[in-house]
């Protein structure tokens, strides 16, 4: 039995810092999807959210906050909350939903507006809370991407310039695409210009915080054929899967790695897409495209490796091949990434999909990846061991 679903719709807000309400940005990236989709907002019958963290609360419970923002008219709804992964795990209850046939037609959405600078957790004290104590004690997120760059330069070789070049590829990516924040191309010596952040990363390298907003609309596969939508791009595989013990590489907000005394390491970001491709019945080289969770440049890099679109090691070349970019053979982050959006946190996974989706339909402009690929996967991680991989076929 298939377990496809079908995405009917995709919109967007674009990202930036525009000082309105998340709600805002959610109801025109959700009626941007309805229209594209071809669908009354009356006949969708489940509204799933990505939530973010407000006002005491997930994203003011983020499925009815936009199902009544679109006008109460009796669908369910569900709020889902996975850090950075928030979108995937509302994506993947609208699947669950759909293919349980409790529901034919569902929309799926994930909206944020970020305060400037670091993505915090909240005030007070908390010495519970991994989170907060990793802050108090100075660890923010660059000092994260900082050892995850230094460890490529140590295992492989990798060098500042190797980094540069994925902020020089994405920033042409993401020149060509509307819904960007940063849409200037760089060149290496303005990445090398750029104030240090966390050694060896500087600014060019980590991605910012933003505003924005991504929807879906998916439905049955016979919902689809009742509507003449056969060759609509379909949602294959959702993989949601934990860390296994023990953890081999330190992860946020974690401050230190599990003892693999007694047991094998394992990589966390690794075994995401392992589970997609065995969902969807498929391997890494039947990929065409990818878009991956760019905090920096340097985690680019480690996500190519984890995805298997190449060995261990072998990404930094890969990407001086010119194979990562538009027009290569595995172009990756064809959207710009988040080196060009900035990280709206119930967002970006959906954004992720919503970029695969316009490349397989052939509507991504200037950013048009070859006609070729067929298959695209995505690439996310959130906190507290939380992370996904998406993979979308036609």
């Amino acid at each position: 039995m298939s377990r496809d679903i079908v995405i009917l719709g995709a919109g967007m807000h674009p990202w930036g810092k525009w000082g309105r309400s998340f709600i805002d940005y959610g109801v025109v990236a959700a009626r941007a999807a309805l229209k594209d989709a071809g669908v009354d907002w009356r006949d969708v019958q489940f509204v799933s959210g990505a939530a973010t963290i407000r006002n005491g609360y997930p994203g003011q419970v983020s499925g009815a906050t936009f199902a009544q923002a679109l006008g109460w008219q009796g669908a369910q709804v569900n709020t889902s909350y996975a850090a950075c992964a928030s979108g995937s795990q509302a994506l993947a209850a609208a699947r669950s939903k759909i293919l349980s046939g409790e529901c034919e037609l569902a929309l799926v959405i994930g909206s944020d507006t970020t305060p400037k600078g670091f993505l915090a957790p909240a005030k007070g004290e908390r010495p519970d809370d991994p989170d907060w104590v990793r802050f108090r004690l100075g660890i923010t997120n660059p000092s994260y991407f900082a050892l995850y760059a230094r460890r490529r330069m140590a295992l492989y070789g990798d060098t500042v310039d190797d980094f540069a070049r994925v902020k020089i590829k994405n920033s042409k990516h993401g020149f060509e695409n509307p819904n960007a924040r940063y849409r200037k191309c760089f060149t290496a010596a303005e990445v090398a210009a750029s104030p240090m952040v966390a050694n060896p990363l500087r600014l060019m390298d980590i991605c910012a915080t933003s505003d924005g907003a991504a929807a879906l609309i998916v439905c049955s596969v016979d919902y689809a054929r009742r509507l003449g939508r056969t060759d609509a791009p379909k949602v294959a595989a959702i993989s949601t899967v934990t860390p296994t013990f023990a953890s081999g590489t330190i992860e946020m907000p974690d401050l230190a790695t599990d003892s693999a005394v007694s047991v094998a390491a394992h990589s966390f970001r690794a075994a995401l897409p392992v589970k997609a491709y065995e969902e969807a019945g498929i391997g890494p080289q039947d990929v065409g495209l990818a878009e991956v969770y760019d905090l920096s440049t340097a985690l680019e890099l480690d996500w190519i490796e984890d995805l298997q679109l190449c060995a261990r090691g072998e990404a930094a070349a890969l990407l001086r091949s010119g194979a990562t970019q538009v027009g290569g053979r595995i172009p990756v982050n064809a959207s710009g990434g988040l080196a060009c959006f900035g990280e709206a946190v119930p967002a970006q996974a959906l954004a992720q999909v919503c970029e695969l989706t316009w490349q397989l339909r052939g509507q991504a402009g200037a950013r048009q990846v070859s006609s070729d690929a067929k298959v695209g996967i995505t690439a996310n991680q959130g906190l507290f061991g939380h992370g996904s991989s998406v993979i979308v076929k036609r």
